[in-house]
């Protein structure tokens, strides 16, 4: 679904109607009340039972509200079920008026003692008397209507009672927590969370406080004085109460930051999801992961990274828009909400923001630390339609950040490898590795000279279904999904099969292959390759590898070993798309390269654009300053050719010289060019006609 017109003024009455809810709660109880009062003092009814049941009450009462104030917590649901018990007696036996003013009396005094939620109070309390008008009336349809002066007196406090006592316990259920959970709902609907988890238990104890309600009645027809003993299994129960919604609270919540977990998220995305679907709007999650979290762990201790991990939490908080929520999914992962957001833009906007804020240094007892941190955003309805499905694609969006050091990234399906199509292309793919089916076709390296410097094996696939499947889409899969070293291996064994056969031919000419970051961090690399060189026979300075600056990003150190066990075995080493990546001049200096690539989005526009231009010129003085034989990419034609020899470049590769070919072409290419080299058109065109030019007059050439 996709944002629309149509759906806003729906959206904008539900705002109106729900947030109007409390208000019409406390309108319609103070009507009630207001009745009831009139009511009883019209008939001179007196408005609470005197003597010691009035007394003993009142001091029930009292103790009451001195537990819940000496608690210092929120009710349960809004309500305590020890003053709904009471309130339930006084019901039975007094009838709704004397009942509603001790629910009145524990909310008013409880609210009282707690300044700062006055407003709830209020609230909460015309919910319980709204429940106990529903009880009463409940005990009106059966034939029930006690007051202060006529209580209620059934023959034996039995089970014949029974009827009465269940009819009027779960009307006051049904209507007080009702409307409580209806006042306390987000705009989407739905329970909150938080509920979830404990609305059976807490259930089943609310009935538990209501089934005492007969006991206290009967206590106090028999013996008044012994109603304040009642406190002790009221409050018991009531901490009950408490201990069943801390409970919930805590599989909700992360016991480290306090910050809701990973349910908690899941549940309160479905609410959100919701609401911005009836609305026509968006709503975006943000997963953010703390860049080399785990160095700190390991050098500080696990002690040290639960108190960075605290203050990661409490910036978090600082630092969230108006309506956004956080959570912590484990370990230094973190998500952020925005339960409506206006564009793509906007909620990668927000992203930023965050990363920022939790990029800036924080002290730790006395050191100085910057996290940097990543960020994934993926927004419904264009990326997902469900909670699950959106925090897997904001997962992807983070990783694919933390691959990029880009900071933050919006989630893109064509950069996804777990989509079933993806999926389904990845099986694919390694079907066509087991059965050979994936080819290498080979483009030409030449010199200024004409002399054919090597070549590059460049792998191509054709799928049965699908056609041609474009290089950079399927070997984004293979480094996503963990198949780029048996992709690596099948690439390096045709190609060094082939050079085999070539040299058996006489074609002696060198192969270069692309190896992944991945393969130049895998252990024991350097030695596999060596051992296929031996086992085709094939010289190490036939093979030449080449790799790109993202193998420096990791770790630099083992691409290095890993590089220099390569050159120590003789295999040479090329560096790829050079002014890409991320590489500084120091870790260019450390890798044992002998030759140079320069990307083909610098050559490109080498005739046209001076910028282009001196970032070539420059790369080519840094390149053999550090006595490096530089390639340009990428050449098209002979006025960038023409630049490039000029600038002193020692060979080129691309459309110009030709196109990558099968191996039978590449062959039937290498031996028309063995012995006089490679030569432009325009070059072979002058060639021919100043030949013709010398020819006697008349001569034919056959």
């Amino acid at each position: 679904m996709k944002p629309t017109d149509s759906a806003a003024p729906a959206s904008r009455l539900r705002r109106l109607v729900v947030p109007a809810l409390p208000a019409a709660i406390v309108m319609a109880a103070g009507v009630v009340l207001a009745a009831g009062v009139l009511h009883s003092l019209g008939d001179g009814e007196p408005l609470f039972p005197a003597g010691a049941i009035g007394w003993s009450l009142a001091v029930l009462t009292g103790v009451i509200v001195g537990h819940l104030v000496a608690l210092g917590r929120d009710r349960w649901w809004g309500g305590t079920g020890s003053g709904a018990a009471l309130a339930l007696a006084v019901l039975l036996l007094y009838g709704w008026v004397p009942a509603i003013l001790v629910s009145l009396s524990v909310v008013v005094l409880v609210g009282a003692a707690r300044r700062q939620r006055w407003r709830q109070a209020v609230v909460h309390g015309a919910v319980d008397l709204l429940g106990i008008g529903a009880a009463a009336l409940g005990l009106v349809v059966c034939g029930v209507q006690p007051s202060v002066r006529r209580p209620w007196a059934p023959d034996a406090w039995d089970l014949s009672v029974l009827p009465e006592v269940l009819v009027m316990a779960g009307s006051y259920l049904l209507v007080s927590r009702g409307l409580l959970w209806c006042s306390r709902l987000p705009l989407g609907g739905g329970l909150p969370a938080v509920a979830r988890p404990a609305v059976v238990r807490q259930a089943l104890v609310g009935i538990a406080l209501v089934g005492i309600s007969p006991l206290i009645a009967v206590c106090a027809v028999g013996a008044p004085l012994l109603l304040p003993l009642f406190a002790v299994p009221l409050i018991a129960l009531d901490s009950t109460l408490w201990i069943a919604r801390a409970r919930a609270e805590e599989q909700l919540r992360d016991p480290l930051t306090g910050l809701p977990n990973r349910q908690w998220l899941l549940e309160r995305t479905w609410t959100a999801l919701d609401e911005a679907e009836r609305a026509g709007t968006r709503a975006a999650l943000v997963l953010i992961d703390l860049d080399r979290f785990r160095s700190v762990n390991d050098t500080l201790g696990h002690l040290a990274g639960d108190r960075l991990l605290l203050q990661i939490a409490d910036r978090l908080r600082h630092a969230l828009p108006r309506g956004a929520e956080a959570a912590r999914l484990g370990g230094d992962e973190f998500a952020v909400l925005l339960p409506a957001t206006d564009s793509l833009t906007s909620s990668q906007r927000v992203a930023r923001n965050l990363v920022a804020a939790l990029s800036s240094p924080l002290d730790l007892d006395g050191l100085t630390l910057v996290l940097e941190a990543s960020a994934g955003v993926a927004v419904f309805p264009e990326h997902a339609l469900d909670a699950e499905g959106l925090l897997r694609r904001a997962d992807v969006a983070m990783y694919q950040a933390k691959r990029d050091r880009s900071g933050v990234e919006l989630y893109e399906a064509k950069r996804d490898g777990n989509t079933p199509d993806r999926l389904g292309l990845l099986g694919d793919l390694r079907r066509a590795l087991d059965a050979g089916d994936v080819e290498l076709h080979y483009q030409p390296k030449v010199r200024f000279d004409g002399h054919v410097s090597g070549l590059e094996a460049l792998v191509r696939w054709v799928h049965p279904d699908r056609g041609r499947v474009p290089p950079d889409e399927f070997i984004a899969i293979a480094e996503s999904s963990g198949l780029m070293p048996r992709l690596t291996e099948y690439v390096l064994e045709t190609a060094l099969a082939q050079v085999a056969r070539w040299r058996a031919m006489g074609l002696e000419v060198p192969v270069a292959v692309n190896v992944s970051p991945r393969d130049v961090h895998s252990p024991g690399f350097a030695g596999a390759v060596a051992a296929r060189l031996a086992r085709h026979r094939v010289p190490p300075g036939a093979l030449q590898l080449e790799i790109t600056e993202h193998v420096l990003l990791e770790d630099p150190q083992r691409a290095a070993d890993t590089l220099a066990g390569l050159t120590a075995h003789g295999v040479k080493m090329s560096l790829d798309d050079f002014g890409t990546g991320y590489s500084s001049l120091v870790h260019l200096r450390r890798l044992p390269v002998s030759e140079l690539k320069i990307d083909r989005s610098f050559v490109a526009r080498l005739a046209v654009d001076t910028e282009d231009a001196e970032i070539v010129r420059c790369t080519l003085d840094l390149a053999h300053s550090l006595g490096l034989l530089v390639v340009a990419e990428g050449v098209e034609d002979d006025e960038t050719w023409e630049r490039l020899r000029d600038l002193g470049c020692d060979a080129v590769q691309g459309w110009l010289v030709a196109a990558a070919m099968p191996p039978d072409e590449t062959t039937a290419w290498l031996r028309a060019r063995g012995e006089h080299g490679w030569r432009r058109a325009s070059e072979t065109s002058a060639l021919t006609a100043e030949k013709a030019a010398e020819r006697p007059s008349g001569q034919v050439l056959n």
